[in-house]
């Protein structure tokens, strides 16, 4: 543990980035709350996972004259949900990006991304879209829009979150959203393609001098997104399958009918039986025809059993990374690692307690966006935590189950005051130890 990015830290970044939000308010002495008050009040919300966070502070105010949200929060004047949503709605999200980048930043500064490098210092970055909320009832300006076959329109909500990975690692590291919304000045419904390239274009200063490798599904395998992906400074490694590929998988067919594809084998006991990995590689194919086609390398993995032949796992992946005997192995496991966007990020923010579908507030604007990003940062903040605050770390590893941490955090907030975040987890800590005594009498 380095206790280099504890609470405090994080909240000073995010409290330095939100402190000159815009303010869409015509100017009056009348106004009572400020827009960090609603930043910070929505966050609150977010990063105990308690929806009646804020009620519950209101309450305690009244009868203490005291909360939670101003000692842990630094939140001046409760807002109430409604009045935090219309403060929040014109608001775009894009605010909140140089916090991700900032805390991504700090990581790299203290090393604490260095046990997430492979493939020599790379840092993999997995992307993928996900469905945030949906209505066929609830609209808002930013909405994508879906004829269902019932003749009715289905309104929702889409985003890219990326995530640092890492084969082995169950964490996951969230960086910039980019949200899939209607652009101005474009005529046709944003999509994830489109909206993964503007995340390059976005964000390529920041995060590709890092060593970057973007990992993602057959949708990003595409001409357009490698070659922009390669000119700001990132490598890839991509899903790429055969029937979106046609040209590719022709050249890959006729050099394996004339002996010219590398092939290499290797076997493991899994712990149950003995599984058979069966590399398949070219290197310098053309990705289309033509003078322009971009030129990549080629793999395929094919996982079986030894005994049986049961097939357990095909993939096959283009890369900009010259594949050998020496790090085939290596770079399909790197292609491998994209599912935890989807079983360590997407999942984890569905149904353990983020509840990204959730409509918190749909807005007419960009409230929903914006609402998600403070619901990002908490979990990019509790992921952090786990490495540089030691209690912190000491209780969710003690409490095992997330859910018995912040049904802990939701039932002490809801009735007692804390000086401030080390209080608390101070009273959870000594808690667990007269627990443990009471246990070991």
């Amino acid at each position: 543990m380095t206790n280099l990015l504890r609470f405090e830290d994080l909240q000073a970044i995010l409290r330095q980035h939100s402190a000159h939000l815009p303010d869409h308010r015509q100017p009056s002495p009348n106004t009572r709350y400020t827009i960090q008050d609603a930043v910070f009040g929505a966050f609150g919300v977010f990063f105990t996972q308690s929806p009646s966070f804020l009620e519950y502070q209101r309450r305690l105010q009244h009868t203490t004259g005291q909360n939670n949200a101003h000692t842990l929060f630094g939140v001046e004047k409760i807002p109430c949900d409604n009045q935090m949503r219309t403060l929040l709605d014109p608001m775009a999200p894009h605010h909140f990006d140089p916090v991700f980048l900032e805390v991504f930043a700090r990581l790299a500064q203290h090393r604490l991304l260095d046990s997430f490098r492979v493939l020599g210092d790379q840092l993999l970055v997995a992307m993928d879209g996900t469905t945030s909320l949906s209505s066929q009832v609830l609209s808002c300006q930013n909405c994508l829009r879906r004829q269902l076959t019932n003749g009715h329109t289905l309104y929702y909500h889409a985003v890219i979150t990326p995530v640092v990975v890492c084969p082995g690692r169950a964490q996951v590291i969230a960086l910039p959203p980019e949200y899939i919304m209607p652009q101005d000045g474009h005529e046709k419904q944003d999509c994830e393609q489109m909206a993964g390239k503007r995340w390059l274009r976005t964000h390529a200063d920041a995060v590709a001098p890092h060593h970057v490798t973007l990992l993602g599904d057959d949708l990003y395998s595409k001409q357009p997104f490698c070659t922009l992906a390669l000119e700001k400074g990132f490598n890839f490694i991509l899903v790429c399958k055969p029937d979106s590929h046609p040209t590719l998988y022709e050249r890959v067919a006729f050099w394996h009918a004339n002996d010219g594809i590398n092939v290499w084998e290797s076997r493991r006991w899994n712990g149950h039986f003995t599984e058979v990995s069966r590399y398949r590689w070219l290197n310098d194919v053309r990705l289309l025809d033509g003078k322009e086609s971009l030129s990549v390398h080629w793999l395929e993995i094919t996982v079986s059993h030894a005994t049986t032949g049961v097939v357990l796992y095909h993939n096959s992946f283009i890369t900009n990374h010259r594949v050998t005997a020496a790090n085939v192995a290596a770079v399909a496991q790197a292609g491998r690692g994209r599912w935890k966007i989807e079983n360590a990020n997407n999942n984890v923010l569905k149904t353990k307690g983020y509840h990204v579908e959730h409509n918190f507030g749909h807005g007419k604007q960009y409230l929903a966006a914006v609402l998600l990003s403070l619901n990002l940062l908490a979990f990019l903040f509790h992921t952090v935590l786990e490495w540089s605050d030691d209690t912190y770390a000491l209780l969710r590893r003690v409490l095992v189950k997330r859910q018995t941490f912040f049904d802990d955090l939701r039932a002490l907030t809801r009735y007692i005051v804390f000086e401030n975040w080390d209080h608390l987890l101070t009273v959870m800590r000594q808690g667990l130890q007269r627990q443990s005594s009471l246990d070991t009498s």
